[in-house]
């Protein structure tokens, strides 16, 4: 009897799952990004899962896979269209690939600083962007986090646009990356970026740029000897809702999912902006010369010899984000 009871307890319980009972209050969810599991995106992105669930009285149960556990960010990206990852963390520039309005936030010198990206990410233009990009491919970008301002390091130091002239700087194989040290008359060689600190110790390159907390997790530090606070690409992170996820929510849920990845963003963001801050005098102790530049003479040759339009972005976008505050 008992074992016929628990059969028909199971149908029952199968029945409702089909008929969209209350079996189904719960959604598993799958949120996925390519950072390591001690870096603030992934521990706030659990905090913002476990703050999720708690505000949604438990519906949805959101794991996060760190460290491409689910794939590389291509595939993470391809996933939310898919119906395989239900949220993510990603750079906008593979946003831009399906959308390439947003891809303006790496034109090098749009952004003065962190500051001055999120003040971006609270704006109408890109608000207009967060529109046209779920119009395009139904997925909600919900927030923006800080990632870091690609500064320039090198063997010899120099304090602007004509003392990178001749330079041998590696950078990643891709235009926006390759305007700056082009526009100054740099010879930029794309290297694998497990090859780099090997290219800088042997002098294949002398020269290259990424965010200080990289240089310190890469120990570029230790092949070379001055670090030009170029901040030429001052970089951040999008939070993204898949539209099988978003266009179910409740008008409540999506302002859940919206505030708490937002408060995610913001403790994630003041996490690497201090260590930023850190790492400047770290880096001082460690013998290295800091050199604030003139950005000025970057920005200008950048405008100059890599124009926007050369590339594909708006002016009226550009001058709306440079005047932000």
């Amino acid at each position: 009897m008992r074992l016929f009871t628990r059969f028909a307890l199971t149908a029952v319980a199968a029945a409702t799952l089909v008929t969209g009972g209350p079996a189904l209050a719960q959604q598993k969810l799958k949120w996925a990004h390519v950072y390591e599991a001690n870096e603030p995106y992934h521990t706030e992105s659990v905090w913002a899962a476990a703050e999720i669930k708690k505000r949604t009285n438990g519906k949805f149960d959101i794991e996060v896979f760190p460290a491409s556990t689910l794939g590389k960010e291509t595939d993470i990206n391809q996933g939310m269209a898919l119906g395989t990852v239900d949220m993510i963390i990603s750079g906008p520039s593979f946003a831009a690939r399906s959308y390439p309005r947003l891809g303006i936030a790496y034109y090098p010198f749009i952004f003065r600083d962190g500051d001055h990206l999120i003040a971006y990410s609270k704006s109408p233009v890109f608000k207009e962007m967060v529109d046209g990009y779920r119009d395009k491919t139904g997925i909600q970008i919900t927030a923006y986090t800080y990632y870091g301002a690609r500064h320039t390091s090198a063997q010899k130091p120099f304090t602007d646009c004509a003392g990178m002239k001749g330079l041998k700087i590696r950078v990643p194989d891709v235009p926006v990356y390759l305007a700056t040290p082009k526009a100054c008359g740099a010879n930029p060689t794309p290297i694998a970026f497990a090859e780099v600190y090997l290219a800088l110790q042997n002098g294949t390159v002398d020269a290259q740029e990424n965010p200080l907390t990289t240089i310190e997790a890469k120990k570029f530090y230790e092949v070379q000897k001055a670090i030009m606070l170029t901040g030429h690409i001052v970089d951040g992170l999008t939070t993204q809702v898949a539209p099988h996820v978003w266009n179910k929510l409740t008008p409540e849920e999506k302002q859940i999912f919206t505030e708490v990845t937002q408060e995610a963003a913001v403790r994630a963001t003041a996490q690497i902006k201090k260590r930023e801050a850190e790492l400047i005098d770290e880096f001082k102790k460690k013998g290295l010369q800091i050199v604030t530049v003139d950005r000025k003479s970057f920005a200008d040759a950048v405008l100059k010899n890599t124009p926007l339009e050369s590339m594909g972005f708006d002016k009226k976008d550009y001058d709306r984000i440079v005047a932000l505050k």
